[in-house]
């Protein structure tokens, strides 16, 4: 089997993609840290392909997809996983560029990831899209417009895409992670509940993927919170969020 992985040097990224070498998957890995990138293929089994590419430049994402295309012939799961987070305050003009890059990145990337495989997927009537949403999508938190904005797109972009595929036998899974030990968590000052080892959550993911699953959550705890968050009345909502822990802003 045959799979793209996009923001594979690090995170959760780099956590499926050693799930799937261990299962001796052929593997398109792409990200923007040559050396990051390098250490990660080098302690993987098997052979697979690099792509040192920052997923905001198309034209280089797409030229990267079609060598892995050429080079593996038909490709069986796309990952875009490739994704940035940081605080984001309206009032702050210099957080526009940072709001720019989020979406570029979390939502623009994405579909610039999937769009070379679409195609072949249809002619084959197989394949899966993975889209990497997060819990942080269900509502808009304080001090993250940017970021839960994002992944709130990524969740209703990769519906929409389900829709249009499922005729066509592709399968289009979208997995939401909570709170999970990574390079990005790790900049968080606030307690974190129900945080989970990236390995542990790329054997779950890799399960829901396996299994078509459209949506899932990972932890499920963190299902169950975001189920709640979606049933609250606006004014409790309000009231329980509006003093909630904020992510930091970028300076400098």
């Amino acid at each position: 089997m045959a799979v793209f992985i996009t923001g594979a040097s690090s995170g959760l990224g780099a956590a499926l993609a050693k799930q799937y070498a261990a299962q001796g998957h052929t593997l398109g890995l792409l990200a923007r840290r040559r050396d990051r990138l390098h250490e990660l293929a080098s302690s993987l089994p098997g052979r697979h392909y690099l792509y040192v590419v920052d997923v905001q430049d198309r034209a280089e994402l797409h030229a990267a997809a079609y060598n892995f295309i050429e080079q593996v012939g038909e490709v069986d799961v796309v990952i875009a996983c490739a994704g940035i987070s940081a605080g984001t305050l309206t009032e702050q003009t210099d957080d526009f560029a940072v709001f720019k890059a989020i979406f570029e990145t979390n939502v623009m990337a994405t579909v610039s990831t999937f769009e070379p495989f679409v195609p072949q997927m249809i002619k084959r009537r197989t394949g899966t899209l993975v889209g990497i949403a997060s819990v942080a999508g269900v509502r808009g938190l304080p001090g993250a417009g940017a970021y839960s904005a994002s992944k709130s797109a990524v969740t209703t972009y990769c519906e929409s895409l389900r829709l249009e595929l499922k005729p066509h036998n592709v399968g289009v899974v979208t997995i939401a992670p909570g709170y999970i030990r990574t390079e990005m968590t790790a900049k968080n000052p606030y307690q974190m509940p129900f945080l989970m080892d990236a390995e542990v959550f790329a054997t779950k993911a890799l399960s829901a993927i396996q299994q078509q699953k459209s949506y899932v959550v990972i932890p499920w705890q963190m299902g169950v919170v975001g189920k709640l968050m979606r049933l609250l009345p606006n004014w409790l909502y309000d009231r329980l969020a509006v003093n909630a822990p904020r992510k930091p802003r970028r300076t400098g």
